[in-house]
């Protein structure tokens, strides 16, 4: 059997789970760029997966806790979607993907990972991103670090007049 080296994964196994919601505690920690939280609105903020499924991975969250759709007040709905669309936007011109996911997993039956406070994934997508590694081996190989993923997409909000 072949070994996959990933040291840096230790600090994340090692670290105590904290029992808050990333979603409300992130934005207030005080360093958008720790946090990897690369734009705020006034109802909602986009943040980098720490853990993504590719590169780019970016999840949008209601400030406001809040775990079904249908609970949303319309202004943030409408602002939920309007970011979206920047999102695509930035993630288009500095990631060239060819293709984005973008969904929400309300529950834990849908599986979401924080189940208690929703949020947006758009998912940059290229064909052939899924390779041989998740399947045998049931690892992902992510080709950026989050850092420079981080200042790449800030700057991409800030073209857009959003930062």
């Amino acid at each position: 059997m072949d070994q996959l080296w990933a040291p840096w994964r230790m600090q994340y196994i090692m670290t105590p789970k904290a029992e808050n919601c990333i979603f409300c505690t992130m934005p207030g920690a005080g360093d958008d760029s720790a946090a990897h939280i690369v734009w705020r609105g006034d109802s909602v903020f986009v943040m980098l997966n720490a853990y993504p499924y590719n590169n780019g991975h970016l999840m949008i969250s209601p400030f406001a806790h809040a775990a079904e759709l249908e609970d949303l007040e319309p202004q943030t709905l409408l602002e939920l979607m309007t970011v979206c669309q920047d999102a695509i936007r930035v993630l288009k011109r500095h990631f060239n993907p060819e293709g984005v996911n973008v969904g929400l997993n309300l529950g834990a039956a849908a599986g979401a990972g924080v189940k208690d406070h929703l949020h947006l994934h758009v998912v940059p997508r290229w064909l052939g991103d899924t390779n041989f590694m998740p399947v045998v081996s049931d690892v992902r190989v992510i080709p950026q670090a989050l850092d420079h993923a981080y200042e790449i997409l800030r700057r991409g909000f800030e073209e857009l007049g959003r930062v």
